[in-house]
């Protein structure tokens, strides 16, 4: 039997960094969570007063001002729908919008994930490339809601 000596050690255990603890789930999942209470109130609150009727929520200062409808316009009147499990109503008000509200569930699906494994959170970053399609892709949206042939985009 070999002597086994207490005091020799590796030597690359010595310089390797001890190892990050772990927190608990649910400190893990206070973010996610927390992220999607605010969701849910937003979307319960647009749900129970309805921006279809005037008076509820300021007017767009585009469309106020110059006829124009910008981006976001109907982006409440979409919420509105969704809320109230009305899809084809919300693509009609802002197609661009639930798009979004898509999106947006898949990666909050994703950071809950990653954050219940104690993955870390943070994703891949956006590159100036992907903020530049996505600026065109609202431009382009907004030109053509505002033309006559993209009519059925305008809420």
């Amino acid at each position: 039997m070999a002597p086994h000596n207490r005091h020799v050690s590796d030597p690359a255990a010595r310089l390797a960094p001890p190892a990050p603890r772990q927190r608990a789930l649910p400190r893990r999942l206070a973010a996610p969570l927390g992220t999607l209470a605010a969701a849910l109130a937003a979307f319960a609150y647009v749900g129970a007063v309805d921006p279809n009727e005037p008076g509820h929520y300021p007017v767009c200062p585009l469309l106020h001002l110059t006829g124009l409808y910008c981006p976001a316009c109907g982006g409440l009147r979409s919420a509105h729908a969704v809320a109230h499990g009305d899809l084809p109503a919300a693509l009609g008000a802002n197609a661009l919008a639930v798009a979004g509200y898509a999106a947006a569930a898949v990666f909050w699906v994703l950071w809950l994930g990653r954050a219940a494994r104690g993955r870390p959170t943070a994703g891949p970053r956006p590159r100036p490339v992907h903020w530049a399609a996505l600026a065109g892709l609202l431009l382009v949206f907004t030109l053509v809601r505002n033309l006559p042939l993209g009519s059925a985009l305008a809420p």
